[in-house]
């Protein structure tokens, strides 16, 4: 099965927000210039 939100590696990630761990909005945009990590994980507890 393929996953149609996985972006290949070296792609620019597209622009987006979400809450961060205080649930303050965060956009991509927020740190344009800068090198940034993303890190996602399924749910807390699980497998992954």
């Amino acid at each position: 099965m393929t996953n149609p939100t996985v972006i290949p590696a070296g792609r620019k990630a597209p622009d987006f927000t979400a809450p961060d761990d205080r649930g303050v909005p965060v956009s991509l945009a927020d740190f344009r210039g800068k090198y940034v990590v993303l890190f996602f994980y399924p749910k807390d507890d699980t497998a992954g």
